[in-house]
């Protein structure tokens, strides 16, 4: 991994087009599995725009996709029954989106709502996102960092499978925290 440079802080500094840098991004998930751990995954296919004014959040836009059929959580199995139809329904609604309809500054805490579909059904979320920082890095890119996280109830939007355990309690919670790490690259 190759050092960072010039990096500066302040969100109120940035301004521009920007896109979701997928290969140093994470989009992902942590569910309770069993009532006694947790399972993590991710989607591997992702995309986003950004126009950001820090000055002048109002002004600022984002949307993002998700391919539903990319979700990883490392078991092959637990991933094909996430595609299917008790959970993703990845073969009818292939893509899982958020569009933003707002946002908040406080410092180097960014507030954003915005729409959440999945499997055709949306929701309004706020994500606080935490600036992580801003830097060209050895091929002069210009990146900023951000990273947030949500708690949602899956049951929302239909994700509503579930199975009873013998001991009491189901197999997946209905609370999902949604983990955000997001690198953005700065457009010409």
């Amino acid at each position: 991994m190759s050092a960072v440079t010039g990096t500066t802080s302040g969100i109120t500094a940035i301004k521009g087009t920007y896109v979701l840098d997928a290969s140093h991004s994470q989009l992902g998930f942590v569910a309770r599995h069993a009532m006694v751990t947790k399972v993590r995954g991710s989607f591997n296919e992702v995309a986003g725009t950004a126009t950001i004014d820090g000055a002048d959040p109002s002004a600022s836009s984002l949307s993002v996709t998700i391919q539903a059929a990319s979700v990883d959580t490392r078991s092959e199995g637990r991933d094909a029954h996430l595609r299917s139809a008790d959970f993703f329904d990845a073969e009818t609604y292939p893509e899982l989106t958020f569009v933003a309809t707002g946002f908040a500054v406080d410092g180097d805490v960014v507030e954003v709502t915005g729409d959440l579909t999945i499997k055709g059904v949306t929701h309004p979320v706020t994500i606080p996102f935490e600036f992580q920082g801003a830097a060209t890095d050895p091929f002069g890119n210009e990146r900023i960092g951000f990273e947030g996280s949500v708690v949602v109830n899956r049951k929302d939007w239909n994700l509503n499978w579930n199975a009873a355990l013998e001991a009491g309690g189901v197999l997946v919670s209905e609370k999902v925290t949604l983990e955000f790490e997001v690198s953005a690259i700065k457009q010409a």
